[in-house]
């Protein structure tokens, strides 16, 4: 088990393969998503679309996610990742800021993204919202 803080990522490895998982082009996998069971950081789940993810985002859930977006033409098709940390409306302060030091441990292991999105009401979770930005990151827009 690997510490973060206070909590544990109770299994790293799995966590980590599912992360590779999202990033193989030869896997179906889109996303991967982390939550708290108490104290300990656990895979909450993995899927194959964007609705499928977004209705883990609950008012009282702290999530983590990592979501492979495809970008380009029909020319040159590449895969863009997106680091999303999720804080309900209804999380309270004490959770809050346990995720600020919790998420420097997610992200040894969920290291390469386009873009860090943290969010808190699920308009800034919206698929064209978030694939803009992802598109914009890499700093060519086609």
């Amino acid at each position: 088990m690997a510490q973060g803080g206070n909590s544990v990522i109770v299994d790293p490895e799995a966590v980590h393969d599912a992360y590779e998982r999202v990033r193989s082009d030869g896997d179906e996998i889109e996303w991967i998503a982390l939550t708290y069971d108490d104290k300990s950081i656990v895979v909450k789940g993995t899927g194959c679309n964007y609705e499928d993810l977004l209705v883990l985002f609950t008012e009282d859930e702290r999530l983590y996610a990592y979501y492979r977006f495809k970008t380009g033409d029909d020319m040159s098709v590449r895969a863009k990742f997106a680091f999303i940390t999720w804080i309900g409306p209804k999380v309270t302060p004490l959770r809050k800021a346990k995720v600020s030091t919790d998420k420097a441990f997610v992200k040894q292991i969920f290291k390469e993204f386009s873009i860090e999105i943290l969010a808190d009401d699920m308009d800034d979770l919206v698929y064209e919202k978030v694939l803009e930005k992802v598109v914009l990151s890499s700093g060519a827009k086609y």
